[in-house]
């Protein structure tokens, strides 16, 4: 049973429902706007229950399911929230920070902060666990799929590839949820798995 993951899953599902029904107003006020264009504190938070569509919402819905519910079983489900809470801010913070650098006006929005975070968690937990691509379909340890969509990320990002993706949120969400779990780990209060 995983409770967290599930109620995430609803929580994004139920919300781009009301997005979709109410429209434009709700990015308006609760996508994460950067700061001078538009931002509130609360899109911090916020921004990462919006989609702009349903292949974003159903791709981080996926990822969440398919990774939150091992890594809630072995961290417990308040430690998981706490995980995936921080993992959000850290994704928003790493975003506003290169909106502000890059002088950038658009809304961010998606639950993908959080997801790279429970990423980063599941990788540092079961690094031998191997995850199979759907393209390519190439079985690969966690750790090696999480380092290299890491690299990905960071290169889509410099090069400014796939416009309209927050690489930088999601690298922010991998980081946040990556020393999280290191903390937790330097304090010997987590086991080890393979």
């Amino acid at each position: 049973m995983s409770p967290v993951t599930y109620a995430l899953l609803i929580a994004n599902i139920a919300i781009f429902g009301l997005e979709s029904a109410l429209g434009d107003a709700v990015v308006q006020n609760f996508a994460l706007w950067p700061v001078g264009a538009g931002f509130e504190p609360w899109q911090i938070v916020s921004s990462a229950f919006l989609h702009a569509n349903l292949t974003h919402l159903g791709s981080n819905m996926f990822g969440l399911w398919m990774f939150g519910r091992q890594v809630e079983a072995a961290l417990g489900s308040a430690r998981f929230l706490l995980l995936y809470l921080l993992s959000v801010l850290t994704a928003s913070a790493a975003q506003l920070a290169v909106c502000s650098a890059l002088g950038e006006l658009q809304p961010t929005l998606g639950a993908s902060g959080g997801l790279f975070g429970v990423l980063a968690a599941f990788a540092l937990l079961f690094p031998r666990q191997r995850i199979i691509l759907l393209f390519p379909p190439i079985p690969m340890p966690a750790r090696v799929f999480v380092l290299l969509y890491a690299a990905f990320e960071l290169f889509s990002g410099v090069a400014g590839t796939q416009s309209g993706v927050a690489h930088f949120a999601h690298l922010g969400g991998l980081i946040g949820g990556g020393l999280l779990l290191w903390f937790w780990r330097s304090r010997g209060s987590l086991a080890a798995y393979n």
